[in-house]
């Protein structure tokens, strides 16, 4: 059985801890959070790579768009966009998106024990915009594709099996995928201006080929999830199907930790937490409602491997990565210099949590062939 499967069977079924995350924030009480200083201290003068960072943080670049990634005879992708990492022996894998209109698809890298660039692939091709996604408990990793009517692709990160379609998840401007084991459902987020929120649930959890496809609603101040009766988003949009259908302005980024999703829209610049123990849902963060707002241009969302710290990329902005920690202080941990016309995505810890992983989609050239994934390493929080 390839270690993939065996990693499957082992997490199918399983709790949040098949994600290694616990949140510590006690409440929601005090949302929305606010501007204040980050705990790793302030940004030092960018490296040689560009990237300003706070001391005792280092980075490399490990991958440019167009050119061959060092140590192997693979070319990486343009435009790169949202990623997640996966376990692999004493190694790890960073998979990437390509949100290319033609060509698109993800692509990985491999690493060793020590970090050594090991191996690069493709794992999806001939897709359409694959924007953002996110990773299931049993190692797999979904793409999305932000077109209208876009499909959810489901790819295998160590390469071995063939990508799958899966319409069951609904055909809509995909953004964002984010797995809650607990309840055994996956949050997707939708990119446009009057976009839904939305959760799948599978008939079997662990197998994403049929399932019910379903809409958060609120009426009289009560959420309420209602099934979307045609998944296919033709002729009728799904997020238009159900009556009393919240409305979310750009869906971006989406992550699940301890009974909670965070997910971002960029037409407002908010992170929103919805609490899925208790059904209700919070404004984390909305730049309107903190002094010297460092957090602009919300997009792609992780956590921290440990210790409740939430990382938000922007699109635009200073082009920073903020941290949001469960105390609710909002600060910047990193930004790129010299990047102005790009966007920060894909923002993903190594299994141990000592590497982050990012993307800047355009580079320094402004251009989707000129795209930078960059390695941070350094004394990231456990507690």
């Amino acid at each position: 059985m390839h270690r993939r499967n065996v990693l499957r069977a082992a997490v199918v079924g399983t709790g949040s801890v098949a994600f290694g995350f616990t949140m510590t924030r006690p409440s929601f009480a005090a949302y929305p959070v606010q501007t204040g200083p980050s705990p790793y201290g302030s940004l030092q003068s960018a490296d040689a790579n560009g990237v300003m960072l706070p001391q005792g943080f280092t980075s490399r670049i490990v991958a440019r768009s167009s050119r061959t990634v060092p140590g192997t005879s693979y070319t990486w992708h343009g435009a790169p966009d949202g990623g997640a990492c996966f376990a692999d022996g004493n190694g790890w894998i960073y998979v990437s998106n390509a949100e290319l209109s033609t060509g698109g698809g993800a692509g990985a890298l491999r690493f060793d024990a020590s970090g050594n660039i090991v191996d690069a692939y493709r794992i999806l091709s001939n897709t359409r915009t694959n924007c953002a996604g996110g990773a299931t408990p049993w190692h797999t990793w979904l793409s999305c594709e932000e077109v209208d009517r876009g499909y959810v692709y489901e790819t295998d990160p160590f390469g071995v099996n063939a990508a799958t379609q899966r319409p069951a998840m609904g055909r809509f401007k995909h953004e964002a995928a984010a797995c809650d084991p607990d309840r055994g459902v996956i949050y997707l987020t939708e990119d446009v201006s009057d976009g839904a929120f939305y959760r799948f649930k599978p008939t079997t959890w662990g197998n994403l080929a049929s399932g019910q496809l379903q809409v958060l609603t609120e009426a009289s101040g009560t959420l309420t999830w209602r099934n979307v009766p045609d998944p296919d988003g033709s002729p009728t949009a799904t997020r238009n199907q159900v009556s009393n259908t919240k409305r979310f302005n750009g869906g971006e980024g989406c992550y699940y930790a301890d009974g909670v999703c965070f997910f971002t829209t960029k037409g407002d610049n908010r992170v929103w937490a919805y609490d899925a123990v208790n059904n209700t849902i919070a404004i984390a963060y909305d730049d309107n409602l903190t002094s010297s707002a460092p957090l602009t241009g919300v997009d792609n969302i992780t956590g921290a491997a440990a210790g409740g710290d939430l990382f938000v990329a922007e699109d635009g902005g200073n082009m920073e990565i903020c941290i949001i920690t469960p105390d609710d202080i909002v600060a910047p941990f990193l930004r790129l210099s010299g990047h102005g016309a790009s966007e920060i995505c894909g923002p993903a810890f190594n299994p141990a949590g000592n590497r982050l992983y990012f993307s800047s989609q355009r580079g320094t050239t402004g251009s989707s062939s000129g795209g930078i994934t960059f390695e941070v390493t350094g004394p990231f929080r456990t507690a």
